[in-house]
C-alpha cells in the first residue's frame, strides 16, 4: 500500500488504522488532519464571497467571488503561492485549495470575510443561521 486515508468515523475504522500502523513498514509516514469542513460552512463562504463580488471593486476592478476567495485564503495565510506561467504572460496561484481546510480553519476563513465586510460596509445579511454548522 504507498497510500491509505481514512476518517476515524467509528471503532472499525480505528481499527483499521491501528492494523495498518502495525503492519507499517520503518520510516512510513503518517498524517493526522483535524475534521474537514462542512458543507453548511462551505455555503456561507460563497454566498458571502458572492455578495462581496457583487458589492465592492477592489482598487477599481471587479473581481469574481473565485477571486475574493483566494484574497481571503492568502489573508488567513492558507493559499497563494504564484509563479510565473510557462508563456511568461502572467501568472499561476499554486496555492492549498478551500476544500482541505478543516472546520477550525474554514470558521477562521468566515470570520474573516465577516469582518472585511464589515470594514468595507457590504452587508451580508442572516445568511450565517443554520448553515454555519
Amino acid at each position: 500500500m504507498s497510500r491509505a486515508a481514512l476518517v476515524l468515523a467509528s471503532k472499525r475504522e480505528r481499527d483499521q488504522a491501528i492494523n495498518w500502523i502495525a503492519k507499517a513498514p520503518v520510516n512510513t509516514r503518517l498524517e493526522f488532519k483535524a475534521p474537514k469542513r462542512t458543507i453548511p460552512q462551505n455555503s456561507l463562504m460563497w454566498v458571502y464571497l458572492t455578495k462581496i463580488a457583487q458589492a465592492l471593486p477592489w482598487h477599481g476592478v471587479r473581481l469574481t467571488a473565485d477571486d475574493w476567495k483566494l484574497i481571503f485564503l492568502d489573508a488567513l495565510k492558507q493559499e497563494v503561492r504564484i509563479v510565473p506561467n510557462i508563456a511568461g504572460t502572467g501568472f499561476i496561484n499554486l496555492g492549498r485549495s478551500s476544500s482541505d481546510l478543516s472546520r477550525e480553519e474554514m470558521g477562521d476563513l468566515i470570520l474573516l470575510i465577516q469582518s472585511f465586510a464589515a470594514q468595507h460596509g457590504v452587508e451580508l445579511g442572516d445568511e450565517e443561521q443554520g448553515l454555519a454548522a
